[in-house]
């Protein structure tokens, strides 16, 4: 058997040993030497696959807590909402707003009530009140005047102070008795009244928030609510606003 090996340079980069085998076969053998040393980054580079969370953003989740502010810093400002007036700053359809009434900036609404509601907003700049105000779980009453169409019973009340069944759930108890028409303003427009139907006031306070609550309470046991007007939140009172007014407290 004959053999004759050639030993070259590929490129500066490798050699290579051949081998031939008479009658039978080639055998290729290559080295690989002198290779420039791999880059670390590559080495850490992630795999293709699935699990890959090389281009993933990290989500960030916000904790923050509202912001503490000193006695002397803080703002407070009652407002009686007048009849279609929105509960923030800002609309693009032109619709009256707070703007419309409160000139002082930096601060925000601690809880919200309807367009066709009326009555009393708490606004400040303190972020821990308007928290205590408006979050579930501090259990602030807020009592309103409501104006239904007809004259609920005692038996039909007890169901609001038990609890009534809504489209998101049961309703907590509630305060409820009859009282005789507040001393208000006018509003503008009117209550449209049905004729010889007469209509009923009713204290309401509840402890909590839901979108459009009281209305829908009174709706289910077929009283449907004409006016709403908010007369406190957790001690603070209207008092003699009218619609459009507003004034600076100290809490």
């Amino acid at each position: 058997m004959r053999s004759n090996t050639d030993f070259g340079r590929a490129n500066d980069s490798a050699f290579c040993l051949y081998s031939e085998i008479p009658h039978t076969f080639s055998l290729h053998f290559c080295k690989v030497v002198n290779m420039p040393a791999r880059d670390s980054r590559s080495s850490r580079r992630p795999s293709s696959s699935k699990n890959s969370t090389r281009f993933k953003r990290p989500v960030r989740k916000n904790h923050s807590k509202p912001k503490a502010i000193s006695p002397a810093e803080r703002k407070v400002i009652i407002f009686n909402k007048p009849y279609d007036t929105l509960s923030q700053f800002t609309d693009g359809e032109g619709r009256k707003t707070l703007a419309d009434y409160i000139p002082i900036k930096e601060v925000y609404a601690a809880g919200r009530l309807d367009r066709d509601s009326e009555g009393l907003m708490v606004l400040t700049n303190d972020g821990i009140l308007q928290a205590r105000l408006t979050q579930p779980k501090s259990k602030s009453p807020k009592t309103y005047w409501v104006q239904v169409d007809g004259a609920p019973t005692e038996a039909d009340l007890d169901k609001l102070r038990k609890g009534v069944e809504l489209k998101d759930g049961m309703t907590l108890p509630a305060d409820v008795e009859v009282m005789a028409e507040p001393p208000v303003w006018d509003r503008n427009p009117p209550v449209r009244f049905r004729a010889n139907i007469p209509t009923t006031w009713l204290s309401i306070t509840i402890i909590e928030g839901r979108n459009r609550q009281v209305r829908r309470m009174t709706a289910n046991i077929g009283f449907p609510t004409l006016r709403l007007i908010r007369a406190s939140m957790a001690g603070i009172e209207l008092g003699g606003l009218q619609p459009g007014e507003w004034k600076e407290i100290e809490l």
